[in-house]
């Protein structure tokens, strides 16, 4: 079994802006801007988990900036897809049925304080995985029609050589509660930065001594960690 993490969702380095993060632990996943400006999902369009349009969320110039910016959908969570065409995400071709992927994002108080920290919102219990090139047509329709990357056939025909597809099974889910990953440290310059939390490390590793995930590669669990990394995800609502 392999269990990877993957950072997404909108931030202040992508979007300007964190996610908010609810004082019951419930949270907005809010995806990154859509950089061909093709999706007709946008912050003013689409309405969260909490009734309200996601640029609701957002401070008020920027808000008024983004409000018509179209949105980079994914991972997707209707039909459990996700997909990447740079070299950082090849790797996860190599995910097979049973393996886990999940993801976390920057969250950030709302209505109450509580500082921007990463949290898991979500997970992928492999259905298949590989790149566009290895799936018929047929498949490619059936299994990852939803995402954003398939949707916009010019952006598929552009990115298929080097597109990678991950589906989820319906195992997979959106959290109803994040869940903290993150503690604060240092780079080697005396910068802030945010690390994999000593408890968090407990049940993931430290990913061979790279523990950074402020905006980091995939991070893949090592063999003697998987099991109970896996167990902790699925434990997750």
């Amino acid at each position: 079994m392999k269990v990877a993490l993957l950072r997404v969702g909108i931030d202040s380095g992508s979007g300007g802006s964190q996610a908010p993060l609810f004082q019951d632990g419930s949270f907005e996943y809010i995806p990154i801007p859509d950089g061909f400006g093709v999706d007709e999902r946008t912050y003013g369009n689409t309405l969260g988990r909490h009734g309200r349009f996601l640029a609701d969320y957002f401070p008020p110039s920027l808000r008024a900036r983004l409000r018509d910016a179209s949105m980079h959908v994914d991972p997707e969570f209707a039909t459990f897809t996700y997909g990447d065409p740079t070299p950082p995400k090849a790797g996860l071709r190599h995910l097979q049925a049973g393996d886990l992927l999940a993801f976390y994002c920057g969250l950030e108080g709302w209505g109450f304080s509580s500082t921007p920290r990463l949290y898991v919102l979500g997970y992928f219990e492999v259905l298949t995985a590989g790149k566009a090139t290895e799936f018929t047509e047929d498949e490619i329709e059936t299994h990852f029609g939803e995402n954003f990357h398939v949707r916009h056939k010019h952006i598929f025909e552009r990115q298929k050589a080097d597109l990678v597809l991950v589906k989820g099974t319906p195992a997979s889910r959106l959290l109803k509660r994040a869940v903290c990953i993150s503690e604060m440290s240092k780079d080697r310059s005396g910068k802030p930065l945010k690390v994999l939390s000593k408890a968090m490390q407990k049940k993931f590793g430290d990913f061979g001594g790279h523990i950074s995930i402020q905006r980091s590669p995939t991070r893949w669990v090592a063999a003697p960690f998987t099991t109970k990394a896996a167990d902790f995800i699925r434990s997750l609502e």
